[in-house]
């Protein structure tokens, strides 16, 4: 018993000497950490405020140049993507028939040139020309027989027409970009459809046009769609691509109508979205396209169509004398051409809209830019009706009250001066008669000319777009007002004050 009451003694006071010597362990460890911990704590700090006194010693620096220079803060200009895309990189393919082309033919002289421009005429058959008329090179479409069309409302030659594309592509014309298809009755502002191009990268898949103005229209062929008549252009390697299937395509729409719709059916087998560019013009509508050419939305004009259809764009000219006479303005500022400017005559309480290089309209009173900017319905919709809801956008009406009627002055003259850079044009008030008004206020009707100065902007549409802004200046003539258009200044904006 002595023996084993030793034996646990022993062995408690091992486990004793055991257990002390963990706690002394441990003890150690934790203040070698704990010094440790300490000692990197105190490295951050002294980090963080040496970071602290340097931003601020280089805050304080900032201010000090600030104030020293007194520099406004440094905003950079934001530069848009630009493919450097020229008119050498285009080729036009250009639908007609032999029946229509020895009129329709000088639509195509009036923006065609020569030397300049690439393109096709593609006709159903052999037509006459005379040489040296400056015309694009003209070529006999394929044969399209074997394919069908059971469209009781359209016509066959909308199969040979969807072709065109595929049919250029193949005559392997070197260095093209872009394929842009339009009618013979289609007139191009080619300085514009380079530049709208010009934006997007002709390496990539793109489809670029624009719907009709005609929502019912939209509606029975597809607001995805590009109209034909107001032009489109698709890009060479999508153009690749849909020549590889397209014969395959036509096979399974043969009910559909035109050729359009048939190109937009095959862009969504490709899977490629229509890109909306609202400068090429369907113009699906009838009469006078004064309403829509003076509140010309912010985009450069690419395209007319249609121009049978609606009346000569100037009064009392012909059809192509009327668009001749268009283009003598497009030469001095294509990128400017319809482009919208308000501005108001504060001493007589009037509105003023300049259409550039077309027309200057007055009312009298004010009339507000959110106003102006919508187009007036002076055309029907392509169903001949005055519906103002058949419309893809919005529209004003024509005013009733007989104070309210604009004065207009279309465009007669316009000319470049060299020594101070800029445009003048001189717009004639057309001789309509105006109703009588009871408002006791300046009358525009002692105006028989005005007189617009503009500098050309070849780069507006690298920028921003917004609407140029205009000014009334003084002058002592009577009959005679003077405007200047030109980009907006800082803080300016188109107020009666």
């Amino acid at each position: 018993m002595p023996q084993a009451s030793g034996f646990r003694k022993t062995i408690t006071a091992g486990f004793r000497k055991t257990i002390t010597w963990f706690f002394v362990i441990v003890g150690t460890l934790y203040l070698i950490y704990s010094s440790h911990l300490l000692l990197n704590n105190d490295r951050q700090c002294v980090t963080t405020e040496e970071n602290l006194e340097h931003l601020t010693n280089l805050s304080t620096s900032i201010q000090l140049n600030e104030q020293d220079s007194n520099l406004e803060p440094l905003i950079l200009p934001q530069k848009s993507q630009n493919y450097n895309t020229e008119l050498k990189h285009i080729v036009f393919g250009i639908a007609a028939s032999a029946d229509l082309w020895q009129k329709r033919k000088e639509y195509v002289k009036i923006w065609w040139r020569p030397k300049q421009t690439r393109g096709i005429v593609w006709m159903d058959r052999q037509a006459r020309n005379r040489r040296n008329e400056g015309l694009p090179q003209i070529r006999i479409s394929e044969d399209t027989s074997r394919f069908k069309y059971t469209n009781k409302q359209g016509h066959r030659s909308a199969l040979r027409i969807s072709r065109l594309v595929s049919e250029t592509l193949r005559l392997g014309l070197k260095d093209v970009r872009w394929f842009v298809m339009g009618d013979d009755d289609t007139v191009f502002v080619v300085d514009n459809v380079v530049r709208i191009l010009s934006k997007y990268d002709h390496r990539q898949f793109y489809y670029v046009g624009s719907s009709s103005e005609s929502h019912l229209q939209n509606i029975y062929f597809s607001y995805a769609m590009a109209y034909g008549g107001g032009g489109f252009a698709i890009s060479q390697p999508l153009a690749q691509e849909l020549a590889k299937m397209q014969d395959r395509c036509i096979r399974r729409y043969p009910g559909l109508y035109g050729s359009d719709d048939r190109i937009q059916a095959c862009m969504a087998e490709l899977g490629v979205p229509l890109s909306k560019e609202s400068g090429f013009h369907q113009y699906d509508v009838y009469g006078d396209l004064l309403g829509l050419l003076a509140a010309h939305p912010v985009a450069p004009l690419a395209s007319l169509h249609h121009i049978d259809v609606v009346q000569p764009i100037f009064p009392g000219m012909s059809r192509v004398r009327a668009l001749q006479h268009l283009f003598k303005a497009v030469q001095l500022d294509s990128a400017s051409i319809m482009q919208q400017s308000i501005c108001y005559d504060k001493k007589r309480y009037w509105s003023i809209s300049v259409s550039w290089g077309y027309v200057v309209q007055i009312w009298r009173g004010v009339v507000s830019p959110r106003e102006l900017e919508m187009p007036t319905r002076t055309f029907l919709n392509w169903y001949r009706k005055a519906d103002y809801t058949a419309y893809a956008f919005n529209t004003r009406p024509v005013t009733k009250h007989p104070c309210m009627k604009p004065f207009v002055f279309y465009m007669s003259t316009s000319k470049y001066d060299r020594v101070r850079k800029q445009v003048i044009g001189v717009y004639s008030r057309h001789k309509s008669p105006s109703p009588y008004c009871r408002w006791k206020m300046a009358s525009p009707e002692k105006i028989n000319s005005i007189v617009v100065l503009k500098r050309p902007d070849h780069l507006r549409w690298l920028k921003s777009p917004r609407r140029d802004c205009c000014k009334v200046l003084p002058t002592n003539k009577a009959s005679t007002m003077y405007l200047w258009v030109g980009n907006c200044r800082e803080g300016e904006i188109s107020e009666l004050q």
